[in-house]
């Protein structure tokens, strides 16, 4: 979660961080173009490709540039959809450049402030300037046609769930399948601005002295406390975070609510061991040293070392220690000292697909083949952890998924092979719960100015 300003064109929600400019400037529109085809044709990750090319546009700018990128990943699969009605036959993969500038221009005529034929210009403008000339009529007529005739052209789309609520068709069924109750609110609520919540660092000030901090310097700013995490406090413009009170002194970190529910559940105590496996970039370890500042040892664990530099400079804002190792959870030969430990948090690899609203490139790059793969995975790292925790130890597997295949049906499986694991069930507050009661373990989905997806459970060794 990346903060600074944003555009006078960007949601109020979106925040990106500052970066240096780059000497030379090119199109903001060519640049979201550029981000938005590594995502849609070469596969890869909308957060780094972003970050490199917000190096080439003006500082002003930046923030319309996010506004852009995940706009379009956000509604890409319906834009598909108008485009295909509109046009017949589809722009070629090796055009794709061209392809997410007609959707930037779909995006700035239904979600953006700016004026319509101000929205169409700067795409044709930007196709201009790629040289691609056979595409400037193209894009000009499709886009002025689309900006009087957008009623007639989308009402008969508005029955396919693709179009509505713009996930590809395998998720869309997938989720309908899995919560027949919930499925367009889950859906819908991906395509939300996600809120901006911080979670308050206990051990350095409490959430009511720094209400009264933020008050006081900010006086302006609108927040509401979360229910559900006594630390949580939810900002409702999002911002620079470097600006906020406190920054420096590490009182705060940002952290969705639902992630907040993770250290509480640990049932941590004194003079316990205690592993972050899969810990980057870092947010969990830092509650559980502020939820139990005595624990003996802290180990945090994450394959990833670019990530885990992440980690440590949020410890060490945060004020902080612990013990940083980088390797694969599942290899414990590789990295497990052999002393057991008291407690586990498994946040689990999954397919983000409680986080969509976060990531909306989650749409474009996952596959329906990934959930499988990303469920025996995640057995595998649980089988490898099992033997690493203490007898009567808690270990507490989550993810950020709403698939029941990465979730209760993953630890299922697991249970059915271990007679000495067993479900804890969690204990909420009934007059305001969090989540949904499954089976085993509990079920949480995006809620409105509220936490994201999440899934936890609960599990004890020892019968």
């Amino acid at each position: 979660m990346s903060n600074a300003h944003t555009s006078q064109h960007a949601s109020k929600n979106n925040h990106v961080s500052k970066v240096p400019v780059a000497t030379k400037i090119i199109d903001t529109r060519i640049a979201a173009a550029k981000v938005l085809t590594a995502v849609m044709r070469d596969g890869k990750s909308m957060t780094p490709a972003l970050s490199n090319m917000s190096l080439e546009v003006s500082e002003r700018d930046q923030g319309l540039l996010q506004e852009l990128c995940f706009g379009v990943a956000r509604y890409a699969y319906a834009y598909e959809l108008v485009a295909k009605k509109m046009m017949g036959k589809p722009i070629k993969a090796k055009e794709t450049e061209i392809k997410a500038l007609l959707f930037i221009g779909f995006y700035q005529l239904e979600h953006t402030r700016i004026p319509d034929h101000a929205a169409i210009n700067s795409v044709v403008e930007a196709t201009k300037k790629l040289k691609k000339s056979w595409a400037t009529g193209l894009l000009n007529g499709v886009l002025r046609r689309f900006m009087r005739e957008r009623d007639a052209i989308t009402a008969p789309l508005t029955s396919n769930p693709v179009f509505t609520y713009a996930h590809p068709q395998w998720l869309c069924d997938r989720v309908r399948k899995a919560w027949p109750d919930h499925w367009t609110a889950i859906l819908a609520g991906n395509n939300q601005h996600p809120p901006f919540t911080l979670r308050i660092n206990q051990k350095n000030i409490s959430r009511d002295d720094y209400v009264k901090q933020l008050e006081a310097a900010r006086p302006e700013a609108q927040y509401h406390l979360n229910t559900f995490s006594a630390q949580a406090l939810t900002l409702v413009q999002a911002c620079d975070v470097t600006q906020l009170p406190g920054y420096q002194e590490g009182w705060f970190a940002v952290q969705d609510e639902a992630a907040q529910l993770s250290a509480e559940l640990l049932q941590l105590a004194p003079d316990q061991r205690v592993l972050d496996a899969c810990c980057a970039p870092g947010g969990k370890s830092c509650h559980i040293l502020e939820q139990e500042p005595k624990i003996k040892e802290l180990v945090a664990l994450d394959v990833d070392g670019l990530r885990m530099g992440r980690v440590a400079q949020n410890l060490e804002r945060l004020g902080h220690t612990a013990t940083l190792k980088v390797a694969d959870a599942s290899d414990t030969q590789t990295w497990w000292d052999g002393k057991p430990f008291d407690r586990i948090l498994l946040d689990a690899p999954c397919s983000a697909t409680g986080v969509i609203r976060r990531h909306p490139d989650i749409k474009l790059l996952r596959r329906p083949d990934d959930i499988a793969k990303l469920a025996e995975l995640q057995q595998q790292i649980l089988e490898a952890l099992w033997p690493t925790l203490k007898e009567g130890g808690l270990l507490v597997y989550a993810t950020c998924s709403v698939l029941p295949q990465e979730n209760e049906h993953s630890v299922q499986a697991f249970l059915a092979k271990h007679t000495n694991a067993q479900h804890i069930m969690i204990e909420v507050n009934h007059e305001e719960p969090w989540g949904i009661e499954r089976p085993v373990g509990r079920q949480l989905f995006p809620q409105e100015n509220g936490h994201d997806g999440f899934y936890y459970c609960v599990l004890k060794k020892g019968i």
